[in-house]
């Protein structure tokens, strides 16, 4: 008798179907895993080499994230949150740093947004002709480390300002003419003292059109009096920057700021890495972590399937005298023949799904263009190891029974399907299923967070269920759903019949649809869902008649002006941005993003243009030290209406503001409302992004901003809403079409391991059409049964979930909804059809 590995060896090449839908799920399941791994290895290396920064060696900043501790001593964990807004550091700071040994001088360091000005013709200012009307400005002090330098004139002083050679080229104008620019401090006119021409450092990461202006005045003409974003530290000849840094961080000691060199640099210039890194850690981690455990539901399906279909050789094999320790290492061995090969092929596609992914986010702005993707062996390692061992696991439990059975019963096992399942399969199949139902229930009860973290268990306990308890399941549902076939004539009879004898086959085949259906549908109707729910509140919360928006920032002076408009009756502005919410408690206490709303005007004059539907309190009390929050987040944070909730504005700082109101629209509205002086001074960009007018005649209003109503304001967000539904459906795609392949290969396996019983149906009389039509019934039960259970856990995910984020029902658009039914189907019948035809060609 030959030796397991030989008999591996002879059966991947003599019988090599019996392994193709083995190696496709195993190379499949490389894939996925690898691609995700990819993306979270990025996310832990990502950095971006310092542009701006390059020739300064050391770079103070403040700190750009939010530490939340949690636990106590050796169980103590940190979570860092990135700010939405830039965290800045007092510009006294730079005198100190200057004093360091080594160091030559110590710069402040300011960039924000200016605009320019369209009014006053006439007055004797230039109009700058800007794309998009945004200057990006910084204080004359930098040039001593970007490399810019005056081509004419001086540098400026307080009221003046220096322009970039292409854009006072374009306004045809020169070092003695007058600006008129839009600041965070009004707008004002600036004598132009001097033509600059861009350095390196002032001309990386599209800047644009740049001004500079006196280090005395930037800041406060920034909105941040005596706050810089950041200091650069210039070496003295020959000073070593680790040494430098060593010795301002002793300077600066007692002080928060934080001193950064080499690519920690380049991360204080582009503050979006942060978020960059949360996104990559999402889709690699949180959805690879998903994506891992269906890919190996799904393989070891397979390869069960697979040890499963020959259990007659085994059954040989043990009646001529094979050893079960002989049977196990014959099943170990193909799948060491089979797995790594697979593992290393998959690997090339992942890498090439990892670098379009990431190339998409880049993009569409999720992540910095100087980011680079990060491939390496150690996601591409685990991709291969994932595989083996789940091979190798599946193997093993496929091949115990026919491995420890009596030599005697072995031919009988193999010819009649046992009927009971495992013990310890139904014992934890039972437990996912109770499982699944308790966080149901806790979902259903839920607000928010909460509501979407229990949902995420319930989808995950309810596909372990199915996957364990599938013989069962499959069983009861061809005896529910094969009772309409018995009346469709005999080839319907004889395929619920066939349903009913062969469950496991049947359950092999039910699972990945269930897995395609529950996910895909998860994932594309919560977004569906949210946005429709959004879209609502957002077109029955905004009453103004007009609204007035620019992309660029709405002139600082933008709500009086309108004000004084014959007809308005109310005009209010709207700064948008984020704060960051602690939320649960003790070893669940985390941050959450909520997006805020700045409001300038009073409580009463936003109730004339904005129904929050206020559910408690009042927004009268809305104003310095007083917010009104959403009753998600009120419910999340365990507070309400005059308690205080603590919180971190957008660049770090914490505020302990009252509630003065709880209302119900804030997932289209906004979740934070307050007042707009209480985000001063710590945004980026000090201009309003809404003007929201009611009363008053459309054309009063153009001078302003873009004019609207409120209908067409409400269509735009909704647009923009969509664009964000675009991970989403990737993830529904990948993860949904991963399952599909997985359930058109099972389909395939089993139909080709069915050959001896399908020529013995033509050998009793059945015609080809009759045996076909019998299998077309049977992929219609599989894909009935999958679309149905598949929705179900959907459905038991969304609906609670949903209830708690929203306060309505999912809504699942019936075309989405009926593509991946017609999906599933359609996948079914060409998976059984195809290889039936093939099979019937030939008799055995």
């Amino acid at each position: 008798m030959r030796r397991p590995n030989g008999l591996a060896r002879e059966a991947v090449r003599f019988k090599p179907a019996s392994f193709a839908g083995t190696f496709l799920a195993l190379l499949m399941s490389a894939l996925v895993v690898s691609a995700c791994g990819i993306l979270l290895e990025t996310s832990l290396r990502a950095t971006v080499p310092p542009e701006r920064y390059a020739m300064a060696p050391v770079v103070v900043a403040a700190d750009q994230y939010v530490r939340v501790a949690t636990g106590s001593g050796e169980d103590r964990e940190e979570e860092a949150t990135p700010l939405p807004d830039t965290a800045r550091v007092d510009t006294g700071l730079a005198a100190r740093a200057a004093e360091a040994q080594g160091a030559a001088t110590a710069v402040a360091d300011f960039t924000f947004p200016v605009r320019a000005a369209h009014e006053g013709a006439g007055t004797g200012a230039r109009e700058l002709p800007v794309e998009g009307g945004v200057l990006t400005a910084h204080g004359w002090g930098s040039h001593t480390f970007t490399g810019t330098a005056l081509t004419t004139g001086s540098a400026p002083r307080e009221g003046e300002v220096v322009l970039d050679a292409g854009t006072a080229r374009a306004a045809k104008t020169a070092v003695g003419g007058t600006a008129r620019l839009r600041t965070a401090a009004g707008q004002r006119d600036f004598r132009i003292s001097g033509i600059a021409e861009a350095g390196p450092g002032d001309t990386t990461r599209d800047a644009g059109a740049l001004a500079w202006f006196a280090d005395t005045q930037a800041p406060t003409l920034a909105g941040h009096p005596g706050r810089a974003d950041a200091i650069a530290v210039l070496a003295e000849h020959g000073a070593d920057a680790d040494t430098l840094a060593d010795s301002v961080e002793k300077a600066l000691a007692g002080s928060t700021a934080l001193v950064n060199v080499g690519d920690d640099r380049g991360a204080i210039e582009d503050p979006g890495l942060g978020h960059a890194k949360e996104t990559l850690f999402g889709i690699g981690g949180s959805f690879g972590g998903i994506a891992t455990i269906v890919a190996i539901l799904t393989a070891a399906g397979t390869v069960a399937l697979s040890v499963a279909q020959r259990s007659r050789e085994f059954a040989l094999l043990r009646a001529i005298g094979a050893t079960p320790r002989q049977i196990r290492r014959a099943v170990a061995s193909e799948a060491l023949l089979v797995a790594p090969l697979a593992g290393i092929i998959g690997c090339l596609p992942g890498i090439g799904l990892a670098h379009w992914w990431f190339g998409q986010l880049r993009d569409r702005g999720a992540v910095p263009h100087a980011v680079d993707l990060c491939v390496s062996g150690f996601p591409l390692l685990a991709a291969v190891g994932t595989g083996l061992l789940t091979a190798l696991a599946a193997g093993w439990v496929a091949g115990r029974r026919p491995a420890r059975i009596k030599p005697g019963q072995a031919l009988a096992e193999a010819s009649v399907e046992r009927l009971r399942p495992g013990l310890v399969r139904t014992v934890l199949g039972v437990a996912a299923l109770v499982g699944g139902g308790f966080l149901t229930g806790l979902s259903a009860g839920s607000t928010g967070d909460d509501a979407a973290g229990a949902a995420l268990g319930v989808v995950l306990l309810f596909m372990f269920a199915v996957a364990l308890l599938g013989p069962l399941v499959a069983r009861l549902c061809a005896a529910l759903f094969g009772l309409p076939l018995r009346g469709a004539g005999p080839a319907a009879r004889l395929a619920a019949a066939n349903s009913r004898a062969n469950a496991r086959r049947l359950a092999s085949a039910i699972t990945p649809i269930v897995l395609a259906m529950a996910f895909a549908s998860t994932l594309v109707f919560m977004h569906t869902s949210e946005t429709r729910a959004a879209d609502r509140q957002l077109r029955a919360g905004v009453t103004a008649d007009h609204v007035v928006t620019d992309p660029a920032g709405l002139p600082v002076d933008a709500v009086s002006r309108a004000a004084r408009a014959s007809g308005v009756e109310a005009a209010v502005g709207l700064l948008t941005t984020q704060v960051l919410v602690p939320v649960g408690s003790g070893e669940f206490r985390s941050l959450t993003g909520a997006v805020t709303q700045g409001v300038t005007g009073s409580g009463a004059e936003l109730a004339e243009v904005q129904d929050l539907d206020v559910r408690e309190g009042s927004l009268r009390g809305l104003g310095e030290g007083r917010i009104a929050i959403d009753r998600t987040l009120a419910d999340a944070a365990d507070a309400g209406v005059g308690d205080r909730l603590p919180l971190y504005l957008p660049d770090g700082t914490e505020a302990d503001p009252e509630i003065v109101a709880v209302y119900g629209r804030g997932l289209g509205l906004a979740t934070v409302t307050m007042d707009r002086a209480s985000l001063a001074g710590h945004v980026t960009s000090g201009f309003d992004s809404t003007l929201l007018v009611r009363g008053g005649m459309r054309k009063s209003l153009t001078a302003l901003g873009e004019v609207t109503d409120a209908s067409g304001y409400a269509t735009e967000q909704n647009l923009d809403a969509k664009l964000g539904a675009w991970t989403n459906n990737t993830m529904a795609a990948v993860l949904g079409g991963f399952a599909a392949i997985a359930a058109v290969n099972t389909l395939v396996m089993t139909v080709l391991g069915r050959r001896r019983e399908l020529n013995t149906l033509r050998l009793v009389g059945s015609t080809r059409r009759q045996v076909l039509t019998m299998l077309r019934w049977e992929a219609v039960l599989v894909s009935t049964v999958g679309v149905v259970l598949g929705s179900a856990i959907a459905a038991a995910t969304l609906i609670p979930m949903m209830r708690g984020t929203t306060g309505e029902g999912p809504y699942v658009p019936p075309l989405v909804y009926g593509s991946f039914v017609a999906t599933c189907g359609g996948l079914a019948l060409l998976a059984v059809t195809l290889p039936a035809r093939a099979a019937l060609r030939r008799r055995s």
